[in-house]
C-alpha cells in the first residue's frame, strides 16, 4: 500500500501535485506528498494507531460509504493510480464537492445514493476489492454487510468504523462494539483486526473484515 510515515504522520503521494484538497500540509520531497490529517480522516487514525493489513493497491476498487466531502476519499484516490473509488454520499450539497473533487481526480466516481439502498446504485458500481464505511447511523453495520454482499469480489476486504454514540447514548462503548463483532460473525464474516481510533476519535472502533463467499 502506498501510504508513508513521515514525522509522525501519515501520508500519501499527491495526485495532483501543487494541490491540497482540504487544507492539508504538502511536503516537496523526491516527489510531493501530502499530510494525511488523522482528525479529519478516521483511516488515517486507524493507520496511525497500527492498522496492517488493509489491502488496498494501486490498481484496487474501493466502494466508500459515506464519502462526505471527499477528505478520506481524496487520500485513497492518491494511493489508487490505476484503480477506482466509488464514493457514495447521501447529502446533495456535500455531493456536489465530491463531483468538483472528481474533476481533478480522474479516479473517483461521485454517487449520489443512499448506503441502505445499494440496488440504487447497482448499474453504476463494478465488483470491489475493498468496501469502506464511515455511515454514523445505528444500522451501519447492516447497511455495510448489505453493500459488501452485493459488491464484494471473492476474498475482498470490509473496513467499518463505527460510531458507538450513533448507536446507543446510553450503552457503553466497550458493549456496543462486542454487539456490532456479533453482529458481524453471525452473517459470515472474519474479523481480521481491530483498531481504536482514540486519541482522534472518541468512542470509535475500526474494523477489519473479510467474508468467503
Amino acid at each position: 500500500m502506498n501510504v508513508y510515515f513521515k514525522d509522525g504522520n501519515v501520508a500519501t503521494k499527491n495526485l495532483n501535485p501543487g494541490t491540497s484538497v482540504y487544507g492539508e500540509e504538502l511536503i516537496q520531497e523526491d516527489v510531493e506528498y501530502r499530510i494525511w490529517n488523522p482528525r479529519r480522516s478516521k483511516l488515517s487514525a486507524a493507520l496511525l494507531n497500527g492498522l496492517e493489513n488493509l489491502k488496498l493497491e494501486d490498481t484496487s476498487k474501493v466502494l466508500y460509504l459515506g464519502a462526505s466531502t471527499g477528505t478520506t476519499v481524496s487520500h485513497i484516490s492518491d494511493v489508487l493510480i490505476n484503480g477506482r473509488i466509488y464514493a457514495v454520499e447521501f447529502s446533495p450539497t456535500t455531493a456536489k464537492k465530491l463531483v468538483q473533487l472528481s474533476r481533478k481526480r480522474f479516479n473517483i466516481a461521485p454517487i449520489l445514493g443512499d448506503a441502505t439502498k445499494p440496488k440504487e446504485y447497482l448499474n453504476i458500481v463494478e465488483k470491489v476489492d475493498l468496501v469502506y464505511c464511515d455511515v454514523a447511523q445505528p444500522t451501519q453495520s447492516e447497511l455495510f454487510m448489505k453493500n459488501i454482499n452485493m459488491f464484494a469480489k471473492d476474498n475482498a476486504q470490509g473496513l467499518i468504523t463505527i460510531k458507538a454514540r450513533s448507536i446507543d447514548v446510553v450503552q457503553k462503548p466497550k458493549k456496543i462494539f462486542k454487539e456490532q463483532e456479533k453482529k458481524l460473525k453471525e452473517k459470515g464474516f472474519k474479523i481480521i483486526e481491530k483498531v481504536k481510533l482514540e486519541p482522534y476519535e472518541k468512542d470509535h472502533i475500526a474494523l477489519l473484515v473479510e467474508k468467503n463467499f
